[in-house]
């Protein structure tokens, strides 16, 4: 597969991103050190859906409560383990239908910024699962040791999209323990998760922070994220920020204990919401834009 090396002319950072995987990033670098986590590498995430890297999570980010749902006007009814619907250990569907999807089409590309496009609309098995026919676009641009993400929802039929999208940036400081990773985080609301991961509806409002990771775990959902807020990990002489720029009011942070990976997930919408309601849509004729960045 062709991959697409982006370099920031002012910097030692390089990314690479790969069209024909999903347009998922495999990988952010300064002066050589990989600052995304590899897990099982690019070749589990095309043969079993295994995120890594960058993966794009669309039409619905983490995870749904039921294998149905009604949006828009429109009722759908998921099969796992068809048309690229896969479930979690408790058989829920998660992250959407597009784990290393194909059907991406490269619009530009120069040395530091890749465009790339997706016709969602034109494949009846996406729209078996998500009825609502849109063209997806990423522009992804590398400059000033940043790395942004935009992404951009136009409506092509006659029904508004939910916006429920996401991705999940795998972050790591290699060469620093991950118990002294110093995590930040803005002023958020805290929701409390059953045990299936699935917002209870009960929330608790919580306060900028800054605290070591220790031999703490995450698989935390939030939301009321403000646009512009920023979320870091830092260690040694390096520190990462994630900022949700725009379109971006909620949240997961991931950090397994038995893994020196941390996530901080922007998310157009709080888990579930494409079955609890609580989305924006984008109208016809009234394009949606969203952008996330990674400073280095």
């Amino acid at each position: 597969m062709h991959v697409v090396t982006l370099c920031d002319p002012s910097s030692s950072v390089a990314a690479q991103f790969v069209p024909e995987a999903g347009m998922i990033g495999t990988s952010l670098t300064d002066a050589g050190v990989e600052l995304l986590g590899q897990r099982r590498g690019l070749q589990a995430y095309i043969t079993s859906g295994k995120t890594m890297g960058i993966p794009v999570l669309h039409p619905w980010a983490n995870r749904l409560s039921a294998n149905t749902y009604t949006a828009e006007g429109a009722t759908v009814t998921l099969r796992p383990g068809e048309d690229g619907v896969r479930a979690d250990p408790a058989g829920l569907p998660i992250h959407g239908v597009l784990a290393a999807y194909p059907g991406w089409r490269v619009t530009s590309d120069s040395a530091n910024e890749l465009s790339a496009e997706l016709d969602f609309g034109a494949d009846e098995r996406l729209l078996a699962n998500f009825p609502y026919p849109h063209k997806l676009q990423m522009t992804v641009r590398l400059a000033e040791r940043t790395l942004s993400v935009a992404t951009t929802i136009t409506p092509t039929g006659y029904r508004a999209v939910p916006l429920c999208f996401g991705y999940h940036p795998y972050l790591q400081l290699p060469g620093t323990d991950r118990s002294e990773w110093l995590i930040e985080t803005p002023p958020l609301r805290h929701l409390l998760l059953d045990e299936r991961g699935l917002p209870t509806g009960q929330s608790v409002a919580q306060p900028a922070r800054a605290q070591r990771l220790g031999a703490d775990s995450f698989d935390d959902a939030y939301d009321g994220v403000e646009d512009g807020a920023v979320f870091a990990v830092s260690a040694g002489d390096r520190r990462i920020q994630v900022r949700f720029e725009r379109g971006y009011s909620a949240a997961q942070i991931f950090a397994p204990s038995t893994e020196a990976v941390i996530c901080f997930e922007p998310m157009a919408a709080a888990t579930d919401a494409l079955r609890r309601g609580g989305y924006r849509s984008a109208a016809p004729g009234a394009p949606a834009s969203a952008l996330f960045s990674i400073r280095v």
